[in-house]
């Protein structure tokens, strides 16, 4: 019955926290799972297909490559750019899809200085797969660990001016506009790789810090879980088991031996009904007048008439079945003892309710007794009253003296 209920808190926690099936099957990619998406839709799909769509269209143009390369570089390059647009696109496969053109355009630079020999450029302005540079850098970052992106947004750009100098013999006038290339590149390439990282980093700190807070929200829970079982548990042994217990030892005079048959009775009821009353109820509303009528019926298990004076406002919300269910155990166990220790003298139970509050005080003429000496294995009062009302967010007071007992229920709505 505690694994139960610590798995219903623990179930409830979980509904208190925003979360997806991806949160559920792994909570440190939250928020990580997210920035991957936001990257490569924006960037890998939007970015890449307006800087592709800009080299494709000067691709069309007159090119420096010899017969059949153009157009088996071309094949090459943008079929694989179109693939890792369409993976970031849909966002299946990106990964794969970036790591595939990575490679594919380090091999078109590296065989570039092979599709261009024997051609001397017409000009220093850049050829069609200068502006895939940078989309190269993109897609280490959207595939490969940190130490590869790092080795791309350098590699990349460096390839480039080297097989830029080969295909123009290392002429003294493309050493400057190289140069400018590959210093735009190698900025432009850190500022994606560095933002990359960032978000990343963001990310992963959010996910971890969120999950620290899950965990320690779900120990807490798990924590108040054993408690509230531990507390109810005892109640019930105290109520059910040792108070009838009890009450057959002493047992003397006939209206004696009948209080203790049922309490026996109500002891094995329980007993039985334990897995399916857990949490002492369901939640379902329960009004002032059903909770008079649950206590006058609970005394009347005991062996005694009760007469429950009611003094209820017209419209008063009803309560929760939990709260209605702890104020008549714990109004119960007063008048249990009131029977036991007070002989049932000027027994008599008050309930009132008004805007949201509600109060049971129940009285007897008894002896009275000193709580302060009550034993702490002494379960009637701490656990079977106090403890319960307080775990349904309620207050038990008791007074006491020669002249009598009132113990002193009370819950007070939320405000909300």
């Amino acid at each position: 019955m505690a694994a139960d209920g610590q798995t219903a808190v623990l179930d409830t926690a979980w509904a208190q926290i925003p979360h997806s099936r991806e949160a559920t099957a792994g909570i440190g990619s939250f928020t990580r799972s997210r920035v991957e998406r936001i990257i490569s839709l924006v960037a890998g799909g939007l970015g890449s297909l307006i800087v592709g769509a800009q080299a494709f269209v000067t691709a069309l143009g007159p090119s420096d490559e010899r017969p059949g390369w153009h157009e088996t570089l071309m094949i090459a390059v943008f079929g694989s750019l179109s693939i890792m647009i369409l993976a970031c696109v849909i966002g299946r496969g990106v990964r794969l899809a970036a790591g595939g053109f990575a490679l594919v355009y380090m091999l078109a630079l590296a065989v570039w200085p092979i599709a261009t020999a024997g051609i001397a450029p017409r000009t220093l302005d850049e050829p069609w797969i200068w502006y895939l540079v940078n989309l190269a850098t993109l897609a280490a970052v959207l595939a490969f660990p940190f130490p590869l992106q790092i080795g791309w947004t350098i590699l990349a750009p460096v390839l480039f001016g080297l097989v830029r100098l080969v295909q123009g013999g290392f002429a003294a006038d493309y050493w400057i506009a190289v140069s400018l290339d590959v210093s735009f590149a190698l900025i432009l390439g850190g500022v994606i790789l560095t933002l990359g990282w960032l978000f990343r980093s963001v990310a992963v700190n959010v996910d971890e810090t969120r999950a620290r807070a899950v965990s320690s929200y779900a120990r807490a829970a798990a924590a108040d879980a054993a408690e509230q079982e531990r507390v109810a548990v005892a109640a019930l042994m105290h109520d059910s088991v040792l108070a009838a217990l009890i009450a057959a030892e002493r047992a003397t005079t006939p209206r004696e031996r009948t209080l203790a048959a049922a309490m026996a009775r109500e002891a094995l009821t329980r007993l039985a009904n334990t897995e399916q009353d857990a949490h002492e109820g369901t939640d379902e509303p329960r009004d002032a007048y059903q909770l008079a009528d649950d206590i006058e019926a609970a005394a009347g298990e005991l062996g005694v008439e009760v007469d429950v004076q009611r003094d209820i406002a017209p419209g008063s919300p009803p309560l929760p079945g939990r709260v209605a269910r702890a104020l008549s155990l714990a109004a119960t166990q007063a008048i249990a003892n009131a029977l036991q220790h007070a002989g049932g003298a000027g027994l008599g139970v008050a309930l009132s309710a008004s805007e949201g509050r509600v109060r049971v005080d129940v009285h007897d003429a008894g002896e009275g007794f000193d709580l302060d000496a009550v034993p702490d294995d002494r379960l009637g009062i701490r656990a079977s009253i106090v403890a319960r009302v307080a775990a349904v967010g309620g207050k038990a007071d008791l007074e006491t003296d020669a002249h009598g007992t009132a113990v002193h229920l009370s819950w007070q709505e939320s405000a909300s």
